[in-house]
Order: structure tokens, then sequence, then C-alpha cells
């Protein structure tokens, strides 16, 4: 199978368990941080790892911060890389790419919930989209990460960790899933197949 799809390189990330699993699916995406390179891509993944203050430095050093918002193609932010597509993040008060409106807040440890949030949860669906045709409600994706997004008119899926925050976020041609498809076993390798077939 074929794709110009592209993975953007500088927001950090497990590069070997994203491509793997990309793999699996018969993708062999490059990675780059050439404007140019991403404008022409047929698909855009954002995944990230780390702070947001760093994750959004790198993109404007590479001049992405400002092309991102304007692509018109299918666009996958992956954790942080979710999160970098709202406004704003908590995390040392970083401005993000202002895609999506809303602020990225830290979770509140609750009880027994420890922060970050480290493993299994699972999926509450709301309404439809694309990027989950074939995802079941109650499925399990997992999830690394100490800040996430409320829930709002772009939540496509929610998962509750002391309250509700929003698991997949689609704006226009823009989508976010704050867990790792890449380590979700078959409900995460089903979301990013639907991802490159938009």
């Amino acid at each position: 199978m074929n794709s110009d799809a592209i993975i953007i390189g500088c927001c950090g990330s497990n590069w070997a368990s994203l491509k793997f699993a990309l793999q699996r699916l018969d993708f062999d995406l490059p990675i780059s941080n050439d404007p140019e390179r991403v404008r022409r891509a047929s698909h855009v993944l954002l995944p990230g790892v780390g702070a947001a203050q760093d994750a959004m430095s790198r993109l404007q050093d590479t001049d992405l911060a400002a092309l991102v918002p304007t692509l018109a193609q299918p666009v996958l932010g992956i954790c942080l890389g979710m999160q970098l597509l709202f406004t704003r993040s908590e995390e040392d008060a970083t401005q993000c790419l202002g895609i999506i409106p809303g602020h990225v807040m830290r979770l509140a440890p609750r009880g027994d919930l420890p922060v970050p949030e480290m493993g299994w949860n699972q999926l509450s669906l709301r309404g439809t989209s694309p990027l989950l045709r074939d995802v079941p409600n109650g499925g399990y994706a997992y999830f690394v990460h100490s800040y996430a997004a409320p829930t709002g008119n772009y939540t496509r899926a929610s998962s509750d960790y002391g309250g509700d925050f929003t698991a997949v976020a689609e704006q226009d041609n823009f989508f976010g899933t704050q867990f790792h498809p890449e380590r979700s076993a078959a409900l995460g390798a089903t979301i990013l197949a639907n991802f490159l077939a938009l």
C-alpha cells in the first residue's frame, strides 16, 4: 500500500513503536521536519512526548508552528501532539497551535489515581467520527500523560481518570488521540488505518 503521508519528527516520540505499528499496516512513512515536505504530504502525523513548551519551541524553530494550522490535509496529533492542537496548555503556560479552542489542564490526582496516568483506559464514544470507524464503545487504549483537554464540541471519545477528559478530538481536518494508538493493540491499529484511509 502506498501513501505520501509523513511523520513530523521534531516533537519527540517513540519512533520505533510508531513506525513498526504503521509498517504492520503496510505503511513505511518518512520522518521529516521540512515544511515544504509536510505541506505536500497526503496525511500528517504529529506525535509528541515530553514538555509542551519544548515541543512548541521545536515547531517554531522549524517554521512548522506557522504551517501546521494552515494545512488542509488530514492531520493526526498523538498524545502531546494532540495537546498542541489546542489554544493553550497549563504546562508552563504554553501557547499552542490554536487550531482547537480550549485549554489543556494538568490531571488532578485523586485518591488512588496518581499523575501521570499510565496504562489502559476505556473510551466512551461521543457522536461519530471517521477516525473511530469499527472502534467499539468501551474499548481500551493505552495512555501515558499528565495533562489533558476537557471535553467539548470537538470531543469524539472521552475517558475517565478522576473526571472526564477528551481522548479523541476532531476539528475539521484535524484529529487527535490523547492515547498512543501505536501502543493500543488492535484498537490503535484500527485508528491508524482509519486515519490513513481519509
